[in-house]
């Protein structure tokens, strides 16, 4: 399967109609593959709760297609341990994320898109690799939040 910019269009398009402002386009045919591939459309008042795979197979990898991200690294505490941007046409085009590493990002232009790939099988996150710290998605406090977050790239 190609992926075209046809396509980046319209997952794009999928997101900013998105109640959560996300979205993403899988090219693994089911959660129980052994590796998960997907595209992921990113509209910037999208929160994604900072979180970690403590699974020692869920290293992460995420390389920027269009737009621009704020990629948040954060120590166990919650404190911003490493902050960039990721786009594709600068310096910083992706990262690969260790697994028990909290993480999050942050779009910083409509339209953004990001290719991501792990191991499966996919597995909620639990728990223990939820950032006890931040917001949960949907809560009161996300909105401010993400303001917080976005400001660190502004």
């Amino acid at each position: 399967m190609l992926i075209t910019q046809q396509m980046l269009d319209e997952v794009a398009a999928e997101a900013a109609a998105s109640p959560r402002r996300r979205k993403n386009r899988n090219f693994h045919g089911a959660n129980e593959d052994a590796a998960h591939r997907l595209l992921n459309a990113l509209e910037p008042d999208s929160y994604v709760m900072p979180h970690r795979h403590l699974d020692r197979s869920k290293d992460e990898t995420i390389v920027a297609l269009r737009g621009r991200f704020g990629l948040v690294l954060f120590d166990e505490n919650g404190a911003v341990r490493t902050t960039a941007v990721l786009a594709a046409n600068a310096p910083d085009i992706g990262v690969d994320i260790a697994h028990g590493t909290f993480h999050t990002l942050v779009a910083l232009a409509p339209g953004s898109i990001f290719f991501e790939a792990k191991a499966g099988p996919y597995v909620a996150i639990t728990e223990a690799e939820r950032a006890t710290w931040a917001p949960a998605e949907g809560a009161p406090e996300a909105r401010a939040y993400l303001e917080r977050m976005r400001a660190l790239f502004a």
